[in-house]
């Protein structure tokens, strides 16, 4: 367990893991997103990512924007407040602007009671358990995302792949990728493949 999850986690016990209590791999999430984005070089936002609206530069603007709109949603708060892209922050400042939004986020999550709590999405109202798997979900394919797109290789964790795997097969099927979901096709992969790959995939990546 590294430090920002454990401020947001409860005290270790036998029966706290991620299954149960899905703040753990939001933390996780917003982790290695921030990692990520910190190992980001200038010559590089300019590259495309997989996803095609994006490029570097747009897709780290996306991650600081989300990472602040989940502190708001946390708090019970309307997610439309926060716009989607943080274009105040200027080239290069992303990470410096990640640290204070993820921190605040890790902050306002770590009330146990917001998994119980109903909280407004952009896509509607849902219990705070299922809020944090989907950003869980978000966090982690836009954070492949910009590895591909910059040539980095972190540390997934596979076992959090493979829930935020579960998590979006239940609520995306592979038949509704009609225009009104921001997904491509799912990509076929080996049955085997590590559940990184897996879950990009669903998400209509090519790993």
């Amino acid at each position: 367990m590294n430090e920002n999850t454990a401020q947001l986690a409860p005290a270790p016990s036998a029966s706290t893991s991620a299954a149960s209590d899905p703040r753990l791999d939001l933390a996780s999430a917003l982790t290695l997103a921030g990692q990520t984005l910190a190992a980001v070089r200038p010559d590089q936002y300019d590259a495309p990512t997989p996803c095609a609206e994006f490029d570097v530069r747009r897709l780290s603007s996306h991650l600081v924007a989300v990472a602040r709109r989940i502190t708001v949603i946390g708090r019970g708060e309307d997610p439309f407040s926060v716009p989607s892209f943080a274009d105040e922050v200027p080239d290069g400042a992303w990470s410096a602007a990640w640290e204070p939004a993820a921190a605040e986020a890790l902050a306002v999550w770590a009330d146990p009671e917001i998994l119980s709590r109903e909280v407004r999405v952009p896509a509607g109202v849902m219990p705070g358990a299922a809020a944090a798997l989907m950003y869980t979900h978000e966090f982690t394919v836009h954070t492949w995302d910009l590895a591909r797109a910059t040539g980095q290789r972190p540390q997934w964790d596979q076992a959090l792949a493979e829930r935020a795997l579960a998590v979006i097969q239940r609520i995306l099927p592979a038949t509704v990728r009609d225009g009104r979901v921001p997904f491509g096709e799912v990509v076929e992969v080996e049955a085997d493949a590590p559940a990184i790959d897996r879950l990009v995939a669903w998400a209509g990546r090519r790993p």
